[in-house]
């Protein structure tokens, strides 16, 4: 394989862009290891108080990503997270007006491989998401399984960041006063395994948690699309029925989160790593589709708000795609 290697006078802030991005991923994919690892040689070299301690911490605070997180807008103000939205570049456009009386949920599409696109508008200040949406917080639901990861755990709630479960959700989405959003990636851990450049395809037939949740809560649905999210990393073939498609669907069961093979660019080249290429990211927010309050719904009940909000969503894309490069003959495939 030929290398094409980066040219040595490429500008300053590009540079500096890319070294962001790395940060980014080398978060996503090692800071939790190496956090335990951390915490590990605590116990086995001389500073066992200090684990004893944080052991302690974590037992008081053990609710906290579930119970609306720790933001720090010092940390969503970061320079840093200028540098990684302009490496894309991240543009979040807003077609209609929220009122920040309500709660909202968000259901984001697609999840991509890293989701970039839902950290970049909802965990950073650099989006322009106060600006657009005044009086309103976003709060980026994941895995739960995070945030059992010491210190970790901080530096993520630090962002906005918050547990996926349905205690978490309830209480953002409870909160009075409205002005408060869930952000929920709505396909998971399946549709990661999707995520190649060219792919239309949502895991969201039987999706519908997120449905009752608004339901119960009385939230406004929200659909957001995010074009560009899936060009940015290839992935290794696993179509339906492989060996390697098997074995990623066995390892979700178990780990509760997939391990989509996927590549892109390196630092200092183009052929080959685990940074994004530099495609443009545009998140697109819909408008709000409003829900009646059922603290009890029915399965019909869900049903219809369910048909309702894959609509909706088809719509925004419709809408929307010819700005974004997919061509008029591509339509969205609901799995």
């Amino acid at each position: 394989m030929k290398v094409e290697f980066a040219p040595i006078n490429i500008p300053l802030a590009r540079r500096v862009q890319t070294a962001a991005v790395f940060q980014w991923v080398f978060s996503f994919l090692l800071l939790a290891q190496c956090c335990c690892g951390v915490f590990v040689i605590l116990f086995i070299g001389n500073y066992w108080f200090l684990g004893a301690l944080y052991i302690l911490w974590l037992y008081s605070d053990w609710e906290t990503p579930q119970a609306g997180g720790r933001r720090s807008q010092w940390v969503r103000r970061w320079t840093v997270w200028r540098f990684f939205r302009d490496y894309f570049p991240i543009h979040l456009i807003k077609t209609s007006d929220l009122d920040p009386s309500h709660n909202y949920l968000f259901g984001f599409h697609p999840h991509g491989v890293l989701v970039a696109g839902a950290f970049g508008n909802f965990c950073t200040e650099y989006s322009g998401f106060k600006e657009l949406f005044p009086g309103l917080t976003p709060y980026l639901h994941i895995l739960p399984f995070w945030f059992r990861c010491p210190f970790f755990r901080e530096y993520i709630m630090s962002a906005g960041l918050v547990s996926a479960s349905k205690k978490s959700v309830s209480y953002v989405l409870k909160k009075g006063g409205g002005g408060n959003i869930s952000v929920i990636v709505i396909g998971g851990a399946e549709e990661s395994l999707n995520a190649r450049p060219g792919s239309l395809n949502l895991s969201i037939l039987k999706r519908k948690g997120f449905i009752k949740m608004a339901l119960k809560c009385g939230a406004h649905l929200v659909p957001v699309f995010s074009f560009g999210e899936n060009e940015l990393f290839k992935q290794v073939a696993n179509p339906k029925g492989s060996w390697l498609r098997n074995l990623q669907s066995r390892m979700q069961k178990v780990m509760g989160f997939a391990l989509p093979l996927f590549h892109a660019r390196g630092i200092f080249q183009y052929s080959f790593g685990l940074i994004p290429y530099r495609k443009p990211i545009h998140t697109v927010v819909g408008s709000p589709i409003a829900v009646k309050q059922s603290s009890n719904p029915t399965a019909e009940e869900i049903e219809q708000l369910h048909q309702t909000y894959l609509q909706e969503l088809k719509t925004l894309f419709e809408e929307h795609k010819g700005k974004y490069g997919i061509p008029q003959h591509e339509t969205l495939v609901f799995e």
